[in-house]
């Protein structure tokens, strides 16, 4: 008696070749056949749009093109793709289907709610290296190009929104703010304009501000980034790359126009991402307290008469990411002799190889483009920013700490040690053994 069994041997050939024909036949429906992995300089059909970074009118300079459509491979001008981190999912959605991959945006009623710049730093390749000082008026300057079949893309938005925070209404029923219907509505809300800036890199300024060779810089974009980008390599010519991480978004509350306005005070906070304590809450650090400090101080400067501008960066963890600050965490908390300021940066160094990847050469750019030449008060301890923005020529009056009664317990050995390494302090500075002293939270006290 033969008893029958399920096969587990595979398809047979001739199911294999069709599947593979039905995926070709997806790919060519996207695509053309002919798979381009890098161009060269001298390679027929290469003719970039002109790009003269640090000219002095945005017709000289040049709109940045980095589409590898049809129409536009040829005139790309510039390395990456649009959309910063987001490219990826963009990709991802042309490959299910969700997108045309020849989608072109209506710009329609896109244009900026409010007229910023131009100011000179657009126009000095020293001051702005890391993004598109044009970005938001593609439309404006750059249509004839878009009308020619250039795929031109948006790199800064700006709109105007309020904002409905419960610290703010917490803020307001304490008397350290004021409803007074214009920077504060009377429900509460704080109007502010808003500024979404994409990275822009102009390889060459970028180097120089880090001190390197340009050389160098394209090697290390190329190699660690597991080879994403050929024509960093082989396109010496392509002087801008968009690279694939987070930007920034600007708040500013009051009138925009006081910004480089040298009879109007000004305050600025400068904040890098960090979502653990900014959206949840978590007490380990004093980002989310010093960044609603920070806004109060905006708000109150524009109810004063001036104007105040938060600065937000996407560079979770000090740019080390999210994964790498929960080991570090982890490392702290099981350490021997507990959670100390001593050991705070030392355990960082021991997961990730350097205890901070923000580096903050490129972070003044946004600040020119701002047209900011002076602050009156800059909410912030970090010795690094307040370098890289005096030494971008940007002058600083007064250097604001977050208030003691701000900082929550868990978050003290941060603090301590932060201020040991150099950040901005009035009070006193722990060293040595005394930092051993400054302890955080340990694991048998977080019982879940």
């Amino acid at each position: 008696m033969t008893i029958g069994k399920t096969s587990s041997q595979p398809p047979s050939k001739p199911t294999d070749d069709a599947a593979a024909q039905d995926q070709l036949q997806q790919v060519q429906s996207l695509y053309p056949s002919r798979v381009v992995l890098t161009t060269y300089p001298s390679q027929l059909g290469i003719d970039p749009v002109p790009l003269h970074w640090g000219a002095k009118t945005p017709g000289e300079r040049g709109p940045v093109v980095a589409s590898r459509n049809q129409d536009t491979i040829g005139k790309r001008n510039a390395i990456g793709a649009g959309g910063g981190s987001y490219c990826i999912y963009r990709a991802l959605a042309v490959a299910i289907g969700a997108l045309a991959p020849n989608h072109r945006p209506d710009f329609r009623l896109t244009e900026p709610t409010h007229q910023i710049g131009p100011f000179p730093a657009w126009s000095d390749p020293e001051k702005i290296v890391s993004l598109d000082s044009w970005g938001h008026a593609t439309v404006e300057h750059f249509s004839d190009y878009i009308e020619k079949g250039v795929d031109v893309r948006p790199t800064i938005a700006v709109t105007k929104a309020h904002m409905k925070l419960a610290e703010i209404d917490d803020a307001i029923s304490k008397g350290i703010l004021h409803c007074d219907g214009d920077i504060v509505t009377k429900d509460g809300e704080l109007k502010v304009v808003k500024v979404a800036s994409e990275p822009v890199w102009h390889l060459p300024g970028v180097a120089k501000r880090f001190g390197i060779s340009e050389a160098v810089l394209r090697r290390a974009l190329f190699e660690d980034t597991g080879g994403m980008y050929p024509e960093l390599i082989t396109r010496p010519d392509l002087q801008v790359f968009l690279p694939p991480i987070g930007g920034l978004t600007v708040y500013i509350f009051g009138n925009p126009e006081y910004i480089p306005d040298p009879t109007k005070r000004l305050t600025v906070r400068v904040h890098d991402e960090c979502n653990g304590s900014d959206v949840f809450g978590s007490d380990i650090c004093t980002c989310k307290p010093y960044l609603i400090y920070s806004i109060e101080e905006c708000v109150r400067e524009a109810q004063n008469g001036g104007v105040g501008v938060v600065v937000y960066f996407r560079k979770e963890g000090r740019a080390l990411g999210e994964v790498t600050k929960y080991l570090v965490y982890n490392a702290r908390k099981r350490q021997e002799g507990g959670d100390t300021a001593a050991n705070y940066f030392k355990r960082t160094e021991f997961v990730a190889g350097v205890k901070d990847m923000r580096f903050q050469a490129l972070m003044p750019d946004i600040l020119h483009w701002l047209g900011v030449k002076r602050i009156d008060r800059f909410i912030s301890m970090s010795n690094m920013k307040y370098e890289a923005i005096v030494g971008s020529g940007i002058e600083i009056i007064e250097r604001v700490e977050i208030p003691e009664d701000r900082m929550p317990a868990d978050s003290k050995v941060e603090i301590e040690a932060k201020v040991a390494d150099g950040y901005f302090t009035t009070g006193a500075v722990h060293t040595g053994e005394s930092l051993d002293d400054v302890k955080g939270r340990n694991w048998d006290e977080i019982v879940h």
